[in-house]
């Protein structure tokens, strides 16, 4: 079978948005591996733009992951944030993508993710040895990325305007989702006010 994305395929939105929504397992039949090295860690934090606005086009949290190999650039893992659609509370951009990559010696890797990391996300980054971490919007979130330099792990940020715009819309649209998404439904229920007696 002959790959319908080739070396000579050029790089646009829609065959990035192709390859984000096709399943990881199925690229390397339908893409070929010159495509892969040709494209740029801006390219890469696109396809996990496109995978956060799945997300949120489902209801949820616009975060998405993708894992590629450090030598050959071919995806090994994406996924998008998948706390409202799956009823899962930890299921970031990140674990969704790891997830999809299986078991692997992530220290060959780099992952990018759209959104700096939470605390839960920062801890698997580290404990499973990534080697490097592409940060999309530090401008809405921040504050892992010391932490994860601290633990020996390469963090570049690579801010996506698309990605930025996308998150700042949810987070007005959406804030106990948002706050939910990063601390739990503990942290909205003691942001409430409280209810008055009758």
């Amino acid at each position: 079978m002959n790959a319908f994305i080739t070396q000579q395929t050029p790089i646009t939105n829609a065959v990035l948005n192709t390859i984000a929504h096709l399943p990881t397992t199925s690229l390397p039949q339908i893409v070929e591996e010159g495509f892969f090295k040709k494209l740029a860690d801006k390219d890469f934090m696109r396809i996990a733009v496109l995978l956060a606005q799945k997300g949120y086009e489902e209801g949820g949290c616009p975060i998405g992951g993708v894992i590629i190999s450090n030598k050959t650039r071919q995806i090994l893992g994406k996924g998008h944030n998948t706390l409202v659609q799956e009823n899962h509370p930890y299921n970031h951009g990140e674990t969704s993508a790891i997830r999809d990559a299986g078991r692997l010696d992530f220290s060959r890797t780099t992952i990018f993710t759209t959104l700096s990391p939470c605390d839960v996300c920062a801890t698997l980054i580290y404990m499973r040895q990534f080697n490097r971490v592409v940060v999309g919007d530090v401008t809405n979130a921040s504050g892992n990325e010391d932490l994860l330099r601290q633990k020996g792990i390469l963090v570049d940020i690579l801010e996506d305007p698309d990605g930025i715009a996308r998150y700042a819309t949810y987070r007005a649209e959406k804030p106990e989702q948002d706050l939910e998404d990063w601390k739990g439904l503990a942290a909205v229920r003691q942001m409430a006010p409280p209810k008055s007696e009758p």
